[in-house]
């Protein structure tokens, strides 16, 4: 699966972990993500990340 690097930050989303602070289930893919999904560590919205 595709990875996802948050621009402001540096955080990379791994659909294949998830996101569990954010109740996000491993498995999931970055598209499926909710509209209104944040980078963990500093809050940035989906816009701000890019594939890796």
């Amino acid at each position: 699966m595709e990875q996802w690097k948050c621009t402001i930050c540096g955080y990379i989303y791994n659909p294949e972990t998830g996101d569990p602070e954010g109740e996000i289930p491993a498995g999931t893919s970055f598209d499926s993500l909710p509209e209104t999904w944040m980078c963990p560590v500093c809050g940035a919205g989906k816009e701000e990340f890019t594939k890796e």
